[in-house]
């Protein structure tokens, strides 16, 4: 099954894909689904209005996640890239929800930045709540996968040994276009090729068995710690072929397209623009600009 968030009229709506349309399920958005009793039961089987799948403008697919984790060093491939060792334990960070965009929304680049680069990353959407689990647990928490692009501000990630400066910036991480459940590829801990393309030019390309904590593994490391609920996202991290790590370094620039790609799962294309908060001299963020 594949569902999603839609913006339909001034408002978003919960939907899933049922041929080469979409099926309004009665829900603002994806996260509410999840909430709701049953949430992925009933999603299969409600009815509603009809949407166009070729004409649907995404939303973020999860709005308001109460929490966004992200990891850091988890593509073994991309960790000897940058020069690192195996890490022992999962690296992570948070983002907050004002940086996600929905899978076709333009991504903007900050112009406090010089180093404003990309990260393709498949993305655990939680399904139930969750708190120290074990195997099964973890498992049965994963309502399934979509795709997040970690786009990342270089020169500030690394003016501290935490992250969090760099990887939260306003309208900047597309997130969808789907959620994908787990029956659709193969299961929780998936082996699937993951790619971002810059300007039509292949920049990274992997597969997700690659990673060195698989799904399974990060839910049950990050709940430990604190409780998942429903909406939550995960993104697993990104593989080898970022422009820092590159000779030379290649960063994106206004005017850029970015196509982030996972078999299976979705495609998101994202134009880089010019920060329009800044432009416009307001100091507030643009919604659903494209």
């Amino acid at each position: 099954m594949k569902l999603a968030t839609i913006r339909v009229e001034g408002r978003t709506t919960a939907v899933r894909v049922e041929g080469d349309g979409l099926v309004d399920l009665g829900l603002p958005d994806l996260g509410a689904v999840l909430a709701s009793p049953d949430g992925l039961r009933t999603a299969r089987t409600a009815d509603g209005p009809r949407h166009s799948l070729a004409e649907a403008d995404f939303a973020p697919l999860v709005p308001r996640p109460g929490k966004i984790v992200c990891v850091g060093l988890n593509y073994q491939r991309h960790i000897k890239e940058m020069g690192r060792e195996l890490p022992e334990h999962p690296t992570l960070f948070c983002k907050f929800a004002d940086s996600l965009i929905g899978a076709q929304d333009a991504i903007q680049r900050p112009v406090e930045t010089e180093q404003f680069d990309w990260e393709a990353e498949l993305a655990v959407v939680i399904g139930t709540q969750v708190r120290r689990a074990d195997e099964a647990a973890a498992e049965a928490a994963i309502a399934g996968f979509t795709v997040l692009n970690d786009i990342t501000c270089r020169d500030w990630q690394f003016r501290t040994r935490e992250w969090l400066q760099g990887k939260t910036w306003d309208s900047t991480t597309p997130l969808g276009p789907y959620l994908v459940t787990t029956d659709e590829v193969g299961g929780p801990r998936p082996a699937l090729g993951i790619r971002c393309k810059v300007n039509g030019q292949v920049m990274q390309q992997d597969s997700t068995g690659d990673l060195l904590f698989d799904p399974v593994d990060l839910v049950r490391y990050i709940s430990t710690t604190v409780r998942l609920n429903p909406g939550d996202i995960i993104a697993t991290g990104t593989p080898g072929g970022v422009g820092h790590a590159r000779k030379p370094q290649v960063f994106l620039e206004a005017g850029d397209t970015v196509v982030t790609e996972i078999e299976g799962v979705g495609r998101l294309e994202n134009r880089v623009v010019a920060d329009s908060s800044v432009i416009a001299g307001n100091g507030t963020a643009p919604e659903g600009t494209r």
